[in-house]
């Protein structure tokens, strides 16, 4: 699957992954922040809590461990996590998702 070029074209985001791990394209309002990730290698997010967030698999698996359980989401799936929720992240290579942030001031915009 490849994003369409006008999507390619939104800003990325300031994140602690390079670029060739993930690649991120982002749209903000007032009230969101919505966010495409784009998986080049495995990538792996130690336990960690932010407000809430809803994402949804394009293309790969996702793994989300919340409470010593882990469940895994592959293309079509969604996940819902509520704010505060402490959560830890595995994400496989050749993965798309698009995650929104309800703190639009999650990630910085680069341009």
């Amino acid at each position: 699957m490849k994003l369409p070029d006008f999507l390619m074209a939104l800003p990325a985001l300031d994140i602690p992954f390079p670029e060739d791990v993930v690649e991120s394209r982002a749209m903000r309002t007032e009230d969101a922040l919505l966010v495409f990730f784009i998986f080049h290698k495995d990538a792996e997010l130690p336990p960690h809590s932010h407000g809430a967030q809803w994402g949804s698999v394009l293309q790969g698996e996702v793994q989300l461990t919340v409470d010593g359980v882990t469940t895994t989401y592959r293309q079509g799936d969604s996940y819902d996590l509520p704010a505060g929720v402490v959560h830890a992240v595995k994400v496989a290579a050749g993965t798309i998702a698009m995650d929104t942030f309800e703190e639009p001031d999650r990630y910085a915009l680069r341009r």
